[in-house]
């Protein structure tokens, strides 16, 4: 196959704000886990935003090819290593400046998924893992459209333990052979080019994964402001910015560009539970349906997505 035929490949990077743990649940900065996931062409659109990114920590930083600058939003809020310089107003300013403009010449696409833990533990008997079920709404999203596109791609995440890398694995080949309750097989295996995610270390400095940081929780937190569910932060002002500097980047529907979710009440709508879940209510049809920006995140098993396929 000549290279002007085959598929275009693309990557995705994901990221999490927030933990997977039905724990303190009453506390709503740990009620709402956001997975953030950013996708690149491969070679040309991922090697310019690479270049991109290491121009700008090299122009604020310095040289450190022993010791590369890591884009940690931890790290960044608390001025430790590196960002320490970020303590001087004048340094800081740059920094946001610039790495706004870094995020906005980007070429990626993005879409991000939230669930209500509290919720979703209430409903179910046996809550399917918070992560996982992100994890299947934004696979649904990426591998649509890479099928719309007749492109093929594979996802890179990174790591968060042995335990947790293991069953990650085993999501996504769940995903992968078996597909989800919106699409089942071979809808993912069709745009998908392997069998497992790749993970990796933060320390192995992979660009899209820092990307997917610095978004994952500006975002998460614009989405939950956008329904009522937190109240506006008036200390957070570099947030906003940054969630303005993504938002054309937002998985938008290709005729009307408006940004989409797919509410998915319960997963009722096939006569069956949602994989690792048992509800506490008896079956019943519930429908699927499209919702526009504004419809709301409390519903426990509800993954708003801000794209659609």
């Amino acid at each position: 196959m000549t290279e002007a035929l085959r598929p275009k490949r693309y990557r995705l990077y994901l990221d999490e704000s927030g933990d997977h743990a039905y724990a303190l649940l009453d506390d709503s900065t740990h009620r709402y886990l956001g997975l953030l996931g950013v996708w690149f062409r491969e070679k040309d659109d991922y090697v310019a935003f690479s270049d991109d990114l290491e121009a700008f920590k090299r122009d604020l930083f310095g040289p450190r090819p022993d010791e590369p600058v890591l884009l940690h939003r931890t790290e960044i809020i608390n001025r430790r290593g590196p960002f320490g310089i970020l303590v001087n107003p004048d340094r800081q300013r740059e920094f946001d400046d610039k790495l706004l403009a870094v995020i906005a010449r980007a070429r990626f696409r993005m879409v991000c998924a939230v669930i209500n833990k509290k919720e979703h533990r209430d409903r179910y008997i046996t809550p399917m893992h918070p992560y996982h079920y992100c994890l299947q709404a934004a696979l649904d999203r990426y591998c649509g459209w890479l099928n719309y596109k007749n492109a093929v791609g594979d996802v890179v995440a990174e790591t968060r333990g042995k335990k947790e890398d293991r069953q990650l694995l085993g999501a996504y080949k769940t995903v992968y052979s078996g597909g989800t309750l919106m699409f089942p097989p071979p809808f993912h295996g069709r745009a998908l080019t392997t069998t497992e995610v790749k993970i990796r270390r933060k320390e192995d400095n992979i660009p899209g994964l820092q990307l997917a940081d610095t978004l994952a929780h500006p975002v998460k937190q614009a989405m939950l402001r956008e329904r009522g569910v937190i109240e506006d932060e008036p200390r957070d002002v570099f947030g906003p910015r940054v969630v303005s500097a993504a938002e054309p980047k937002f998985n938008r529907d290709e005729t009307t560009r408006k940004v989409w979710g797919l509410r998915q009440d319960m997963a009722l709508e096939m006569k069956r539970p949602l994989a690792g879940s048992v509800s506490r209510q008896p079956l019943r049809a519930v429908h699927l349906r499209r919702t526009a920006l504004n419809d709301g995140i409390t519903n426990g098993t509800q993954v708003n997505t801000l794209s659609v396929p």
